[in-house]
């Protein structure tokens, strides 16, 4: 749902960009642009059967706009899911790991001097720098969705936005989407030069709080197995839930 809202911004903003969403057989399938990495589905075996007619219909949807179909599937798909995937030639090319946590868990106190504040369109231009500079050696290759990212996010609806200023400073940035009574963290990044301050850490707490007042219990956030951002998930209360791995089709398929 919060990649469906991103898309739906992005139409909003760029009539032109031949951004789209759809449901199938309860699965979101999005296209954002052909080498958007929310160019994807979600859901896939976990809502209604999906069988080979249902994945030729996905297939279509993105092979018409130019884009490789992927597929973000839970580890609690139904068995046959994982079968016709590999049947239909897809691979999985990446894992990552769902964690939740209490929106009221006490979290460790931050630096004083770092102040939190959310931001909505006024601010894009800041929030994509901010994004930019944060992601841009880790992520080369998505520079330039990370480029638009901060006039789209910060349209989206669900989605709300935050900065963190050292001294006044913008270091880091961070973002929450709220649907159906969860708040998915994400986007979190600090400016090389201002890490290990303390400014994930006030971001945390600021959405924990933002969210605890919406009335919102339980928080989530994905990361990729093992990582640094796992562990210090798992530092901040957070939990694991299930895994996902992302499948991808081997080629465009000719039937």
């Amino acid at each position: 749902m919060a990649n469906a809202a991103f898309v739906e911004a992005r139409r909003e903003l760029q009539p032109h960009s031949g951004a789209t969403w759809t449901e199938i057989a309860g699965v979101y399938a999005m296209f954002d642009g052909p080498s958007s990495p929310i160019t994807q589905t979600f859901g896939l075996g976990i809502f209604n059967a999906f069988r080979e007619a249902e994945f030729q219909e996905i297939e279509a949807f993105f092979e018409s706009r130019g884009a490789v179909t992927a597929h973000e599937v839970c580890s609690f798909a139904a068995p046959e899911t994982f079968s016709l995937l590999s049947s239909r030639a897809y691979s999985p090319i990446e894992t990552s790991v769902v964690l939740v946590r209490p929106t009221t868990l006490p979290t460790q106190e931050s630096n004083t001097r770092i102040v939190v504040r959310s931001v909505g369109e006024s601010d894009a231009a800041l929030y994509s720098r901010i994004a930019l500079q944060g992601w841009s050696a880790e992520a080369p290759e998505l520079v330039p969705f990370i480029a638009e990212m901060g006039s789209i996010t910060t349209r989206a609806h669900g989605t709300h936005c935050f900065l963190a200023e050292l001294d006044g400073r913008a270091i880091a940035a961070a973002a929450l989407t709220v649907h159906n009574g969860v708040a998915l963290f994400s986007g979190a990044c600090t400016i090389p030069d201002a890490r290990r301050q303390g400014a994930q850490l006030a971001l945390l707490h600021a959405r924990l709080t933002f969210a605890a007042q919406l009335g919102i219990d339980l928080a989530m956030v994905v990361t990729a197995p093992g990582s640094a951002s796992h562990r210090n998930a798992e530092r901040q209360g957070f939990r694991p839930v299930y895994t996902r791995a992302k499948w991808q089709l081997a080629r465009v398929r000719a039937d």
